[in-house]
């Protein structure tokens, strides 16, 4: 693996561990001038998250430049399709992992989710990192440098898995390792059949997106029916 990419994973996982030293300072600092301490996580967060996004790209600009000019015009408009096809894709296939989830019996809804939603009521700027910085950042770390080496010594199914099951388990849920993992096969996917970074990042970004979006504008009518489908899931255990 290149250096730079060793360089890259640092980054991200230093990046995930600073909120153990720098939010209690944060908090502190925060505190010391009278604003509020639950302002810390959002601005934490898009402190971090830009910081990391700032020093990977500068560590793949000569990639990044490279990979423009040589990709130029060749398979732009292909590209551009399984871009847009890819959030539907994507969707499809979280809707897919989520139907099977529940009939393993798996609560619907994500905790993660909930709280990166309430995060953003606090402060809707937080959006940025969820919608944007942090869709490029795995998309860059799990499909780009993990999966694109795992692809150069084996299959696209070994490849993906791998790239795909460690992509689920960094969002530490792993009672939903079956929906991340859909995710992470989509747009390994979506990498390999175009060749591009930039097609799975679009995918990622429009799906992440959409998710906030709908979650935030109709969250009293996906509660209802959240809990509407977990009776049902009770009821269906019971009878078997």
């Amino acid at each position: 693996m290149k250096r730079e990419y060793w360089f890259i994973i640092i980054v991200y996982i230093v990046m995930q561990f600073s909120s153990l030293i720098g939010l209690p300072v944060l908090m502190w600092g925060f505190k010391s001038l009278g604003i509020s301490q639950n302002l810390a996580i959002p601005i934490w967060l898009i402190a971090s998250f830009s910081l990391a996004l700032l020093i990977i790209l500068f560590l793949l600009r000569k990639e990044i430049k490279a990979d423009s000019f040589n990709k130029r015009d060749r398979t732009f408009g292909y590209s551009v399709m399984w871009a847009f096809l890819g959030v539907f894709l994507a969707l499809f296939a979280q809707y897919v992992a989520a139907i099977i989830e529940t009939l393993l019996g798996i609560k619907m809804g994500s905790e993660n989710t909930q709280h990166i939603l309430r995060i953003i009521d606090l402060f809707p700027l937080a959006i940025i990192v969820t919608s944007i910085i942090g869709p490029i950042l795995e998309e860059i770390v799990f499909r780009k440098i993990i999966f694109g080496v795992l692809h150069k010594r084996f299959n696209f199914f070994i490849s993906a898995l791998i790239s795909s099951v460690i992509f689920a388990l960094a969002h530490q849920e792993p009672v939903h390792i079956l929906l991340y993992s859909a995710m992470g096969f989509t747009f390994a996917f979506l990498y390999v059949i175009t060749g591009r970074i930039a097609v799975p990042i679009f995918a990622h970004v429009a799906m992440n997106t959409m998710v906030v979006l709908v979650q935030t504008v109709y969250k009293d009518d996906i509660d209802r029916l959240r809990r509407e489908a977990e009776a049902v899931q009770n009821f269906i255990g019971g009878f078997l």
